[in-house]
C-alpha cells in the first residue's frame, strides 16, 4: 500500500515538473515573439563564414563600423547616435553574431578572436577601406582584439566605456550569465532565463544607465526587447565565458597597437570602471586620446550623443589622415 502511494506521488510530482517546464518554455516563446513583433529587423543581411549578420549602412564617405556590447544590438548606435554625424561618413552598425538579428554559425564559440575575425571578414565583404572601428563595452574588447590581430584591416579605434582588462570577481559580478556548459546554457535559455529577465528588465536597465535616467523609448526604439529571446541569452552567456578565456591574453598585446586610438569613459560608470578599464590604457597605447566625462554612466551614446559623435569624429580625423 505504502509503495503504491509513493509511486503515485512520484507520478504526480513528475507531471507537475513537466507542466512547470512546459509553461516556462511557452512563456519564453511568447516573450520572444512579442520582442520580434515590437522590434523587427531594420537592415540588411550578409553571410560571413556561416554567420548571418544583420547590419545597417547609412551615408557616404569614410567608413565607420560600430560594434555593440554585451546583451545589446545595433540600435545602441543607430537610434540616437547616427543622426549626430556630419556629412562625409559612411556609418555601419552590425549585430554581433548571436545578438539582435544576427545568427551565430553552428559550432561557433563567441571567443574574442573569432568575433574579431568575423568583423574583419565583414569589413572585407562590404569592401570597406580600412574603417575606423567604434566599440562600446564588450564591443571595445572586440575592437581591441581586431586592432592587435588584424591591424591592417582598420585605420583606428574609438572605444566607449570599453572592457579592457579582467578584474577579480568578474565571474561573480556576471552572475547567472556565466554558464560554461553548453547543454545547461541551452536549457536555461528556453526555461528560466527569459521570464526572469523580463521580470527584472527595468531595474537591470536602470542600473546600466545610472546615474542617467533610462530613456522611456529604450525597450522599443533602443532595441531593448531583443535581449528577451532565448538565442540572445545563449549568445550572451557564450560571450561571458569567452571573455574569461581570451581577454587576459589580448591584454598582453595592447602595446602593439600603433594606430590612432581613443577611449571615452564616464567617471560615474558602475558597469566598467574608468579606474580599472580606462586609466591603465594610457600607458599601454602610445598617443592614446583619453577623455573622461564627469557624471557620465555606462551608456554615453544614449545620453550625450552629440558629445560622442564629436569624440568619434575627432579620432576619425586622425585615423583617416594617417
Amino acid at each position: 500500500m505504502l509503495l503504491s502511494i509513493l509511486s503515485w506521488l512520484l507520478v504526480v510530482l513528475l507531471l507537475l515538473a513537466v507542466l512547470v517546464v512546459a509553461s516556462l518554455v511557452l512563456a519564453t516563446l511568447w516573450i520572444a515573439a512579442k520582442a520580434e513583433r515590437l522590434v523587427p529587423p531594420v537592415g540588411k543581411f550578409i553571410e560571413i563564414d556561416g554567420n548571418r549578420i544583420h547590419y545597417v549602412d547609412q551615408g557616404e564617405g569614410r567608413p565607420i563600423v560600430f560594434v555593440h556590447g554585451l546583451g545589446a544590438q545595433l540600435h545602441h548606435f543607430r537610434h540616437t547616435l547616427f543622426g549626430q554625424f556630419g556629412p562625409g561618413y559612411r556609418l555601419i552598425a552590425l549585430d554581433r553574431p548571436g545578438a539582435g538579428y544576427s545568427v551565430r554559425a553552428s559550432g561557433a564559440t563567441g571567443r574574442l578572436p573569432e568575433q574579431a575575425e568575423i568583423v574583419r571578414r565583414f569589413i572585407e565583404a562590404l569592401g570597406l577601406e580600412r574603417p575606423l572601428v567604434v566599440g562600446h563595452s564588450l564591443g571595445g574588447a572586440v575592437a581591441l582584439t581586431l586592432a592587435v590581430e588584424h591591424p591592417e584591416a582598420i585605420s583606428g579605434i574609438a572605444l566607449l566605456s570599453p572592457l579592457t582588462h579582467m578584474e577579480a570577481g568578474a565571474r561573480e559580478k556576471l552572475g547567472s550569465l556565466y554558464i560554461p556548459s553548453r547543454l545547461w546554457r541551452r536549457i536555461m535559455s528556453y526555461t528560466l532565463a527569459i521570464p526572469t529577465s523580463l521580470r527584472y528588465a527595468r531595474p537591470t536597465m536602470e542600473y546600466i544607465f545610472a546615474p542617467q535616467v533610462l530613456p522611456g523609448d529604450y525597450m522599443v526604439a533602443g532595441g531593448g526587447w531583443l535581449g528577451l529571446r532565448p538565442a540572445h541569452f545563449y549568445a550572451m552567456s557564450c560571450d561571458v565565458v569567452a571573455i574569461e578565456r581570451d581577454l587576459g591574453r589580448i591584454e598582453g598585446r595592447y602595446g602593439e597597437i600603433a594606430m590612432p586610438a581613443g577611449i571615452l569613459f564616464g567617471d560615474a560608470d558602475g558597469v566598467t570602471s574608468f579606474r580599472t578599464q580606462g586609466e591603465p590604457m594610457a600607458s599601454r597605447i602610445e598617443g592614446l586620446d583619453f577623455e573622461l566625462v564627469e557624471g557620465m554612466g555606462h551608456m554615453p551614446q544614449f545620453v550625450a550623443p552629440e558629445r560622442i559623435a564629436a569624440f568619434v569624429e575627432r579620432i576619425a580625423s586622425r585615423a583617416f589622415s594617417s
